[in-house]
């Protein structure tokens, strides 16, 4: 198997320090890494990731964000689950880095908190293999040929060119999308607050329009959880409180939680004005 390595970022400048010596440390070497910037691709990164992958001469593209770094053993590992004829994708979670600043960490602990992630603390921290059939992009390895099968990312969609293609290939082509924590890139976190919370709303605006648009993947109880969270705020608040107050005491954090019901507010107002307010297409 062959790899391309495909970054989307507007500079090379927007590279994280940590990003190509990591690639180029590689256990399995890739055969071209392909750095997408405004000067070959001047759009989104849905286009930038979609550019790349037609330009890619390897028969696997391994897609990651410029703000993260791979483990050595990442490609490695990742071409290894990928020999399954039935698998069309591999993925893996993307660990806070070390050297975050006290702010990113906070914003990684929100992240990988199940009082915030809920069911998805698994995209976060090294969890049990499974099947997912909706993944980000920052850590997503697919064969070429089911890429290209599919028509590759959807570009009108970003954020959630990533969750368009995953349904695609686990809906259209009938193949599956496995997790496995062997294959794990660090993050570098946005800073709390609004860095952090300008991520939040993107991703909940886009997942509730994604509830009409994509139901197969979007329309789930758990992306609802903290929009149904807010509508009962004036009943649940004691216990929320308590909740929220108990995961900073156990990290010494007050901003941590404030952090959290920042987090749980700004994903559910966005959350309900794309589900309700967004247009369709």
């Amino acid at each position: 198997m062959t790899i391309s390595v495909i970054i989307p970022c507007r500079t090379k400048k927007d590279l994280c320090p940590e990003l190509l010596p990591a690639l180029k440390s590689q256990s399995l070497k890739p055969k071209e890494i392909l750095i997408i910037t405004n000067k070959l691709c001047p759009k989104s990164p849905a286009e930038k990731r979609d550019y790349g992958a037609k330009k890619a001469k390897g028969n696997l593209l391994a897609f990651i964000d410029s703000d993260a770094y791979p483990t050595k053993d990442w490609l490695k590992n990742a071409s290894k689950h990928l020999k399954s004829p039935n698998v069309a994708a591999v993925c893996g979670p993307g660990l806070t880095p070390p050297n975050n600043s006290p702010d990113q960490q906070i914003s990684g602990l929100v992240w990988s908190s199940p009082i915030s992630a809920g069911p998805y603390t698994y995209r976060n921290l090294p969890k049990p293999q499974r099947f997912v059939d909706d993944y980000p992009s920052f850590n997503l390895i697919v064969k070429k040929k089911a890429f290209n099968a599919v028509g590759g990312f959807d570009t009108q969609y970003w954020p959630g060119e990533d969750t368009k293609l995953c349904l695609d290939l686990t809906h259209q082509l009938k193949q599956k999308i496995l997790y496995h924590p062997s294959i794990q890139v660090f993050h570098h976190r946005r800073p709390i607050f609004l860095p952090h919370l300008a991520q939040i709303s993107r991703y909940g605006f886009q997942r509730g329009r994604f509830v009409r648009l994509f139901p197969q993947t979007s329309l789930r109880l758990s992306y609802f959880l903290f929009p149904l969270w807010l509508i009962t705020l004036p009943i649940t608040w004691p216990l929320y409180l308590t909740i929220i107050i108990t995961a900073g005491l156990y990290h010494r954090s007050l901003r941590l939680t404030q952090a959290i019901f920042l987090t749980h507010f700004t994903y559910a107002l966005f959350f309900i004005k794309g589900l309700l307010f967004s247009n369709k297409k």
